[in-house]
């Protein structure tokens, strides 16, 4: 029952995700955090899994569809996002370790998530008003993809719209452009961070079949995302985007309530 329930969750996530460039882990943590049908540290590492074979799959999928990928700078973001990677998931390992509550944890994570989100909402929905960047520095965009990294490994939603954010605004991306491009930062963050986990022997404890669920359950969005992607303009990504982060914003809202007074 609980692995149909993941997989549903993965799927529509997943399908979201690859439209923005999410990834579908912003969704799929603070749904499962809210829901409370898994530990927090097992829900970081399975949407981790999840967003990885995601975004490999949409970025195959979506190889020749014409919205460009900006090799040099995503791939400098990416080597960025994988020692930023490593250092969020250290830190992750720390608060876990030190706390040893996971109530705790996952309140941490949920006041940086509900924060974070808003954040890049109010911006996405004020960018045309806003100067946009053009950075071409190979070292500032190193430094950029590590920011992006330590978000994404400590929070387990790999990136996501912080990526797409900043893109935007650093690198003057359409939304079509900067959600290919995120998922493809996505794909090095996510993969050191599950690595550092398996090195480390800090993978925590789950089952198989619910994991098997939620990958699958990611395909299948990335799938079924890139169809959707097809038929839509920047406009309506944007748009899509825009009502994306305002249902998050509110879930991580609630996922803080619930962890410090609900509970």
């Amino acid at each position: 029952m609980l692995e149909s329930v993941l997989f549903i969750i993965a799927l529509l996530a997943s399908t979201i995700g690859a439209i923005v460039g999410a990834g579908g882990g912003v969704i799929i943590k603070p749904v499962l955090d809210m829901m409370g049908v898994l530990p927090v540290s097992t829900v970081s590492f399975c949407s981790g899994c999840t967003v990885l074979g995601m975004s490999l799959f949409s970025l195959v999928k979506n190889r020749n569809n014409g919205v460009k990928l900006q090799f040099k700078s995503s791939t400098l973001l990416a080597v960025g996002a994988v020692a930023g990677g490593l250092v969020g998931k250290a830190m992750f390992e720390i608060v876990r370790n030190g706390f040893g509550n996971e109530n705790l944890l996952g309140a941490i994570q949920a006041v940086f998530l509900t924060v974070i989100t808003f954040c890049v909402f109010l911006y996405v929905s004020n960018k045309d008003k806003l100067p946009s960047k053009n950075i071409t520095n190979s070292f500032v965009i190193i430094i950029i993809g590590a920011c992006l990294g330590i978000i994404s490994s400590f929070l387990g939603i790999g990136g996501g719209t912080s990526n797409v954010a900043v893109l935007f605004f650093f690198f003057s991306m359409e939304a079509k452009e900067a959600a290919k491009n995120s998922l493809y930062i996505i794909i090095f963050s996510q993969l050191s961070s599950i690595i550092s986990a398996v090195v480390t022997n800090s993978v925590p404890s789950f089952e198989l079949t619910q994991l098997a669920a939620m990958v699958i359950g990611g395909v299948g969005g990335a799938y079924i995302g890139a169809l959707i992607s097809e038929r839509i303009n920047n406009a309506g990504v944007e748009k899509i985007l825009k009502v994306l982060l305002l249902c998050i914003t509110a879930i991580d809202f609630y996922n803080v309530l619930n962890y410090t007074i609900l509970r």
